[in-house]
């Protein structure tokens, strides 16, 4: 391998890292874009030296530096690293969304089919899902508009009259990795003649980079798809839940096809290794379509 991709693999994996991935994004967050071990490790509710580990591990490959002040020591992003570090973890956390408008332009959207108030009921818990338990959320209120937006559609199928087009589901464990490489690919075969969603039991903040690169080495255009929980909407639209590392956290419903696809994790893993998951799921998902859609 060029030794300069192999580098720059080793740094991504470095990045993709989601305890390391929620560290850059609380120091870039700060008002002063800096932070001590103790700080970060009472955000994340770890202990310092675990912090310190990952840390280390930041600080050897250039994204942090050291800025000691007396007896203590801080810690921020690189000055040259900047700009590739905010890319990498996505906007940083906006002011807090415009409710009124999105339940508005939601409720024009849907209307004839829910009422205001429900359409206000969901872009509420929509919001609340996205907060991630305090941690700064990108693009808030665009995601909530969309996650709520998925939501109604999901509510409106699943109570309209049954079509002939399939819908699956791929649920993961933060809908970051191989979700997002399932739904990628189907999305990529199948156009609209299947209808794909994505959720995870214990969601991340952005889809890994390594995941957009492997889908991009194929063809398969990153789509704008981003980490979203796991709700009873999008189980009851699916007519196939496909799951793939996340236990029992998917409610099992009556009438839909279940079923777990054994595969491992790329989270932390260098593109070169996340290849070889990307080509196991592309050959399940085509699988997958060839039965779905047979004389596609």
């Amino acid at each position: 391998m060029d030794p300069a991709l192999e580098v720059e693999q080793r740094r991504l994996a470095v990045l993709a890292d989601p305890t390391r991935s929620r560290i850059l994004r609380l120091i870039r967050d700060r008002a002063d874009q800096r932070a001590l071990v103790g700080e970060l490790a009472g955000a994340l509710e770890l202990t310092q030296p675990t912090v310190s580990h990952h840390m280390k591990s930041l600080l050897a490959e250039g994204f942090v530096v050291r800025e000691p002040e007396g007896r203590r020591v801080w810690y921020a992003i690189a000055p040259d690293e900047y700009d590739r570090v905010s890319a990498f973890l996505g906007g940083s956390a906006s002011a807090d969304p415009d409710v009124d408008r999105i339940v508005d332009d939601l409720a024009l959207r849907f209307r004839g089919v829910f009422a205001a108030e429900t359409v206000r009921s969901i872009v509420a818990d929509s919001l609340e899902l996205l907060r991630r338990d305090g941690a700064a959320t990108p693009y808030l209120a665009s995601r909530t508009a969309a996650f709520a937006s998925s939501r109604l559609d999901a509510l409106a199928r699943a109570a309209g009259e049954p079509d002939d087009t399939p819908e699956v589901l791929f649920v993961c464990v933060q809908n970051a990795g191989r979700s997002q490489l399932a739904a990628g690919i189907l999305r990529h075969l199948a156009g609209d003649r299947v209808r794909v969603a994505t959720a995870g039991s214990e969601p991340a903040t952005e889809v890994r980079s390594t995941i957009v690169a492997a889908l991009d080495e194929i063809g398969v255009p990153a789509t704008g798809d981003f980490p979203k929980p796991l709700t009873d909407e999008a189980v009851q639209a699916a007519s196939v839940v496909i799951t793939m590392g996340c236990g029992d956290a998917c409610p099992v419903l009556p009438g839909r096809r279940y079923l777990d696809w054994a595969l491992d994790d790329p989270a932390g893993l260098p593109l070169s290794e996340v290849r070889g998951i990307r080509d196991e799921i592309a050959r399940r998902v085509r699988d997958l379509y060839a039965e779905l859609v047979p004389t596609a």
